[in-house]
């Protein structure tokens, strides 16, 4: 008779086994040169092919998009007092747990610094010392940014969070390539490890700015590049954006002044993250959309399921 220990170790074993064939199977980052006036490396991260799914058990996939635990991390301050209010009604009731961390007049760490590097780096530290064993990937966004929780969590399916990633829209500033604010950020659990393990280290990771002051999200990765972590460009098959740093209605503006006869195509990714640059009021428009708009009689069968935490009131 097999013991309750030795049944939860079979299971274990059985669920890594097929994890790590997945990533196998389905897992690669593409990397290509971004121009031949460039000689760097530019990495591109895909999703896998929701074809590959089809063959894999349902009690598998649903064991396996519960392993996905992501914590939103709200970065920044907002002299709208309604966006902390709407955010905790609309997306991020979608994370697994969500946070407000307010750089300005947060008295959580006390930081009398208006420096956003500064800022940043503390709030990472926070979070990671008391919420880094519960959670495997950490998603930093902007109040006025809008996240498609589920899309993110595709993303991630086949990727090993043991392993340094960090990612999403990435953008070129001189040698430095880096994951920009104003799209999200996110770092799997290996690289939060790696980046707290410099934050320690107050030299390591203190300010790298010379002449002008360099934005947070590029001290992040001059930090990162310390610790053998380098940003990778999110996208979905079309080679399409999926970490967007404008909102939907400017994108679709943009789409229908170049390319008229593809509005769709060339505005956004059917499998977007990430939209910036919204109101509360624009929040609330994109939850309907997305999560209460249903034409009647048609029922969606995704192969993937990603539930809402346990107690969450989710659309």
């Amino acid at each position: 008779m097999v013991s309750a220990s030795g049944t939860s170790f079979f299971k274990g074993m059985l669920l890594g086994s097929i994890s790590w064939v997945l990533i196998t199977m389905f897992g690669q980052i593409h990397i290509r040169h971004r121009g031949q006036t460039e000689d760097h490396e530019h990495h591109h991260l895909r999703p896998a092919n929701r074809n590959d799914f089809l063959n894999t058990s349902k009690v598998i996939l649903v064991e396996l998009s519960k392993s996905i635990r992501v914590f939103c991390i709200i970065f920044g301050e907002s002299e709208d007092k309604s966006y902390w209010a709407v955010l905790k009604e609309t997306w991020t009731k979608h994370c697994d747990k969500a946070e407000l961390y307010n750089t300005k007049n947060d008295n959580l760490f006390n930081i009398e610094s208006n420096d956003r590097w500064v800022q940043m780096r503390t709030t990472y530290k926070y979070v990671f010392e008391k919420y880094g064993d519960n959670y495997n990937w950490f998603f930093l966004a902007l109040p006025t940014t809008f996240a498609v929780i589920e899309n993110l969590k595709y993303l991630l399916f086949t990727r090993d969070a043991s392993q340094p990633f960090y990612l999403g829209h990435t953008v070129v500033s001189g040698d430095l390539e880096y994951v920009t604010v104003e799209g999200g950020i996110v770092l799997s659990t290996e690289s939060m490890k790696r980046l707290n393990r410099l934050l320690n280290n107050s030299e390591t990771c203190a300010d790298q700015s010379v002449i002008w002051k360099l934005s947070e999200d590029k001290q992040l990765a001059i930090c990162l590049k310390y610790a053998g972590v380098h940003a990778e460009n999110a996208e979905d098959y079309e080679g399409r954006d999926v970490f967007n740093t404008k909102p939907i209605a400017q994108l679709i503006e943009e789409a229908l002044s170049n390319n008229p006869q593809q509005v769709v195509e060339g505005c956004c990714s059917d499998v977007a993250v990430t939209f910036n640059g919204l109101t509360p009021q624009k929040m609330e428009v994109m939850m309907y959309g997305l999560y209460r708009l249903r034409a009647f009689g048609h029922y969606f069968n995704d192969t993937l399921v990603f539930l809402p935490p346990v107690g969450s009131e989710n659309d």
